[in-house]
């Protein structure tokens, strides 16, 4: 008898926790609102002599690469590569096993005070996520040299995250982008990322409240970003705070849930 009640008791016990992950109001699918969010994008580029460039896209450890258009070594097993395409336009590609995975085609102001980015990433779909930024330069340099801070952006393509019970009492995060499927238990603990485009992408997550997850990218041991997911009381809105290392300002992503 004794076993026969230790075993409902566990049983009572594991369906709460499934009950408890099902229920959770992150839980769902996610749309992002592109009004409501605020993309925010520092980059810096320096000049290192001759056309050889240093190019900072966050974390403060730049990628070094000469402009020439041949594919040289970047960050975590990619290559990239610059097109001098006109001394106001700048094509910066980024692959990964001789696929393109990122298209960023820069144009230069005449007065030099403005950058367009008309920015591309390859969907594991085949699709492709699109979107222009607007920077305005921030302190000196000429031409693309310099230190230059999003002012706007607009979205091009729908932007939709899957949220869903893993495992019972984890979560599972499910966007269209190269970082893959994030399967997390709530327990602070790095979990890889599956089908990630980089290898060596790991999440870790912790309940800080009952509609706020935090959560923890890294590429190795190095960490990425840090965000705040967090579901509004009515739970009809979800927000995404993520803080780069490096960078002062947060992005901000709002979703409306489908």
């Amino acid at each position: 008898m004794v076993k026969g009640v230790l075993q409902l008791m566990m049983a009572m016990l594991l369906l709460g926790g499934v009950a408890r992950a099902a229920d959770d109001p992150i839980v769902g699918i996610w749309r992002l609102n592109p009004g409501k969010s605020k993309l925010t994008d520092v980059m810096k580029v320096e000049s290192l002599g001759g056309n050889k460039y240093s190019f900072d896209f966050g974390g403060g450890d730049p990628e070094i690469a000469v402009a020439d258009g041949t594919d040289q070594p970047g960050h975590f097993g990619t290559m990239i590569g610059v097109i001098v395409e006109a001394p106001d336009k700048w094509t910066f590609l980024r692959k990964k096993d001789g696929k393109v995975l990122v298209t960023g085609v820069w144009t230069l102001s005449k007065d030099g005070t403005t950058l367009n980015d008309h920015f591309t990433a390859a969907r594991p779909n085949g699709d492709s996520t699109s979107l222009d930024y607007v920077y305005k330069r921030s302190g000196g340099g000429s031409g693309f040299e310099g230190r230059w801070v999003s002012s706007s952006e607009q979205v091009n393509t729908e932007v939709v995250l899957k949220v869903q019970v893993w495992e019972g009492d984890g979560l599972s995060f499910i966007t269209q982008g190269g970082l893959g499927t994030k399967n997390v238990k709530l327990d602070g603990k790095d979990y890889s990322n599956v089908d990630a485009v980089v290898e060596g992408r790991r999440a870790s997550a912790r309940r800080m409240s009952g509609r706020t997850v935090e959560m923890t990218d890294k590429i190795g041991e190095r960490v990425t970003d840090t965000q705040e997911i967090t579901v509004s009381a009515d739970g009809r809105t979800l927000t995404v705070t993520i803080h780069i290392p490096g960078r002062s300002e947060p992005n901000v992503q709002v979703y409306d849930r489908e």
